[in-house]
């Protein structure tokens, strides 16, 4: 055993659980390094970091020198590099993240890069209130060849949002919380643990303005809030890789969130179907229930967009093939026909996981010819278990995989001879095995349902297992121990030291693999049918895959805690991560639902991006119609929804187009207001339309209402918002409170269809919502909604200055539909008449308005063409001057 410096002996002479407190102070007492050879240019710093001291060697020995970087790439974002100047370290690699690249060196900067030489340590300040954004000062930096530690100190009970994907709050508790990023298949998404995905960016909102900070680094890792009584902390610990951050800040939370986007990559743009409903079910036993679901939601009139089957339609669960008996060929692909001929749509589910059945399974076969398996340290493919028996998976980083697997896809889901799919749901791609380390599978010897039965079992460590020893490096239990879910890194998962065709460790790009899969299957899909946008749904993710496909929200349960969740989970993804097309499993996935909170949740998911009904085989059916309560809290969502499609489709497009998220938390509107900070079950669908469900089984909630205009949806009431709660009482189980934010037009559609292709059809209302100063805007876009490439678009802007609306489209889209209703609302009193003024000079004065003293609201109906440009006034004279001098009494046309 080697010496150990003064300071591992004294980390290790500590008892139990004075380690467990004391440790932070041990590392803060570590040398550090001192900056040396500091050069600096306009846009740039560069250094040498030498260790300062004896090392630690607690978590293994320190380099002795590092090389620093940081580079100015924006007015607003900074990146601050680490490494080992020595030897090529793992970083995330290029082809999965792109770097973005400086900009021309900014002259002025909203953020500065400071810094300490002996022992070094640095901060970034916000350059026009001189506060220090993230401080290492006083806690020490350690790079060991498997453990990285970075430290910075917080203000007391910070706002700190991000670090997921996890089931906690929306703001994370800023006192003794972990967050631990190793992607992992996590039935029941337990609170406190490392889930499906991996994101290692935050943002910090102060009352003062909203910063971010990304660490690309894609190693497992523990991110620890604390606080003591005078300040807080947060302190990366990392098990390999290297320090690469990026540092970003705005002015609001939005700004925040566009600057984060130019990073990773800002979202894809969707189908316009994808936002109607989805229907799932693990456990539907054969074709003719399938079939039978769908006529029984027609039958019922709620509105069903896309029939989704799960890994029921396999052949004994293997990829790429159907169950001759349950699920023949000719009846799958007649379901597929009749659901396109009605306008909707069939999404099919695929894992990574390939069966390892030599000659029943073509798949299989032309993998293993093209040779592209994730490889075992012997050189031979990794044999996994997963619900096919033994299994190998596609090693995303072959230079053929993707070629191979869009060739699966082509053979399969060709829609001339296969299943014309419309979208795919990728799922146990983090990649997700049955196996605890070390996996002794013994390929087509394994009954996966015995297997299934002991899944609970975890075996203990054995020293004399658990040493995946890699030139010297122990990879499966490396000398930090990040608080993964699972004793060892491989429990349930590719092992850590199966190696990618170019030589990169599953150890490093273990939390990729998710991510590697939803690009290729994305590919896949684009190969298929080139010209349109691929529709994809994903379960494990990596920062920046909103920018190729959307995500699921896991194996939640049917439970009020999860309902709750559910949002928490949406902010994260929409708001923070930039992956908007989100949801969860409405109604839960596990256990049995209940009608109330079947009910609920119809309701809530509808104001999700992502809106789908799943849930598990051991559970009772839970499909909207087999409650009547719960058909009729859905056709009631539904219709809200389908009115306002176009206005999300808006959102999307915008977030396509800067990465404003389409849901956001109420902080992100009203980040001045220190009361929102913490509030997560209220919050906007876009940014126009606030939404405050119902939390439990009561019929109660409490809704917190900023200083500001607000309209009830329903009544479109104006409501002054007072800064503080107040309660909105007997809320029916087929209702959810829902406001307008004054300030804010709202392109609605004026009814509801069965379809999204019928709903297309349906005019248009819109509404005006002035804020406290009497004016309000607003965006409607436009396009065929399922093309790649547009050949032509239509964009409306909406402008109200108190008495005046302004309507003006740009571009050459038509959809066929016009305007048949204005509403302005808060109006407090009758106008004499309304003007209509268009871009050719005509006028139209008219009285034909109802205008409601209870309400507030003026109803305007008439046909006016979507793509015409107007101006509508409200005149509150007898009489105006016509071109200023001739006096023209009303008449209805000119």
């Amino acid at each position: 055993m080697k010496k150990l410096s003064r300071f591992a002996t004294l980390f290790l002479s500590f008892g139990c659980i004075s380690t467990l407190v004391r440790a932070a102070s041990v590392l803060d007492a570590c040398p550090g390094y001192n900056a040396e050879n500091v050069q600096v240019t306009h846009s740039s710093l560069t250094a040498d970091l030498v260790l300062a001291g004896e090392p630690c060697a607690i978590y293994g020995q320190e380099l002795p020198k590092l090389s620093l970087h940081v580079e100015y790439q924006t007015d607003s974002r900074i990146r601050v590099k680490i490494t080992d100047p020595r030897e090529t370290r793992y970083e995330v690699p290029e082809q999965v993240v792109p770097r973005p690249r400086a900009e021309q060196a900014p002259t002025q900067t909203l953020i500065n890069f400071r810094f300490t030489s002996s022992p070094f340590s640095f901060s970034i300040v916000r350059t026009d209130t001189k506060e220090t954004l993230f401080d290492t000062v006083g806690h020490a930096l350690i790079f060991s060849p498997q453990y990285l530690r970075l430290k910075t100190s917080l203000p007391l009970n910070a706002n700190i949002y991000g670090l997921g994907e996890h089931t906690e709050s929306f703001r994370l508790d800023p006192e003794n919380t972990t967050r631990t990023l190793w992607t992992r298949d996590s039935m029941r998404i337990p609170p406190g643990t490392n889930l499906y995905g991996a994101h290692p960016v935050y943002f910090e909102q102060r009352t003062t303005g909203t910063h971010g900070v990304l660490l690309l680094n894609s190693n497992g890792m523990d991110i620890k809030l604390n606080q003591g009584e005078q300040r807080g902390s947060l302190e990366y610990n990392v098990i390999g890789g290297m320090l690469d951050l990026y540092f970003f800040t705005g002015a609001t939370p939005v700004e925040v969130a566009k600057q984060y986007a130019e990073i990773i990559g800002r979202p894809a743009e969707v189908p316009y179907w994808s936002f109607g409903l989805h229907q799932c079910r693990f456990g539907y036993k054969d074709i003719n229930e399938v079939v039978q679901v769908v006529a029984n939601y027609s039958t019922a009139g709620i509105p069903l967009e896309t029939m989704w089957i799960d890994i029921d339609y396999m052949d004994d669960r293997l990829i790429f093939t159907t169950d001759p008996e349950a699920y023949p060929k000719d009846k799958l692909r007649l379901l597929i026909k009749d659901l396109h001929e009605k306008d909707q749509h069939f999404v099919m589910m695929v894992d990574p996981a390939v069966g390892t059945r030599a000659g029943q399974q073509a798949t299989y076969d032309r993998g293993s010819e093209a040779d592209v398996w994730l490889k075992g340290p012997d050189g031979k493919p990794h044999i996994g278990i997963v619900w096919p028996g033994t299994t190998v998976f596609p090693d995303w980083f072959h230079p053929s995989a993707n070629s191979f697997w869009a060739k699966e896809f082509e053979l399969f889901f060709n829609p001339a001879d296969g299943f014309d799919i419309d979208g795919v749901w990728i799922d146990m791609n983090e990649p997700a095995s049955f196996c605890y380390h070390p996996c002794k599978a013994e390929i087509n010897k394994v009954n996966v349902t015995e297997i299934m039965l002991t899944l609970g079992n975890v075996p203990p460590l054995d020293p004399t297992l658990d040493q995946d020893e890699v030139d010297g490096v122990n990879l499966q239990r490396p000398p930090y121990a990040i608080r993964n879910d699972l004793p060892r890194l491989s429990d349930r998962t590719a092992p850590v030291d199966a190696v990618h065709h170019n030589g990169l460790l599953e150890y490093d790009t273990h939390n990729l693999y998710g991510s590697m899969m939803s690009v290729a299957t994305r590919e896949a899909m684009l190969a298929r049918k080139p010209t349109l946008r691929p529709f994809v749904i994903t379960r494990s993710t990596f920062a920046g895959i909103g920018a190729k496909v959307g995500k699921w929200l896991g194996d939640n349960a049917s439970e009020w805690a999860h309902y709750r969740f559910s949002i928490a989970g949406m902010l994260g993804f929409a708001s923070i991560y930039q992956v908007p097309m989100v949801g969860s499993d409405v109604c839960g996935f596990v256990d049995n639902t209940t009608e109330p909170l079947c009910a609920r949740w119809a309701m809530l998911g509808a104001f999700s991006p992502f809106y789908r009904n799943h849930n598990d085989i051991a559970s009772i059916p839970q499909e909207f119609y087999r409650w009547p309560v719960v058909a009729k809290a859905a056709k009631a969502a539904i219709e809200i929804r389908y009115k306002l499609l176009d206005y999300l489709y808006t959102a999307f497009h915008k977030a396509h187009l800067d990465g404003t998220p389409v849901v956001q938390p109420l902080f992100f509107a009203y980040s001045n207001d220190e009361q929102t900070f913490g509030i997560e079950h209220q919050f906007l669908f876009g940014d126009a339309i606030m939404v405050a469900p119902v939390l439990d089984e009561g019929n109660k909630v409490e809704i917190y209402l900023p200083m500001d205009i607000f309209y009830e949806f329903g009544t479109r009431k104006m409501i002054s918002g007072p800064g503080a709660k107040l309660w909105v009482k007997e809320v029916e189980l087929h209702e959810i409170p829902l406001l307008i934010r004054g300030g804010k037009i709202i392109p609605m559609r004026v009814e509801s269809a069965m379809t999204t292709k019928g709903l297309r059809q349906k005019d248009f209302e819109i509404v005006v919502a002035p804020g406290l100063l009497g004016l309000a805007t607003g965006s409607l876009y436009l396009d065929d909604g399922v093309s790649l490439e547009q050949e032509a678009t239509l964009e409306v802007l909406y402008a109200f200055d108190g008495t005046k609306l302004f309507v003006t489209p740009t571009g050459s889209f038509n959809a066929g539909v016009q305007y048949s209703k204005i509403a302005i609302l808060g109006v407090d009193e009758s106008p004499g008449f309304l003007k209509l003024t268009w871009s050719d000079g005509r006028i139209l004065q008219t009285k034909n308005f109802k205008w409601s003293a209870d309400t507030e609201v003026l109803d305007l109906e008439m046909s006016i063409p979507l793509n015409e440009k107007f101006t509508l006034e409200l005149v509150w004279e007898d009489f105006e001057y016509h071109s200023g001098k001739e006096q023209v009494p009303l008449h209805d046309e000119l």
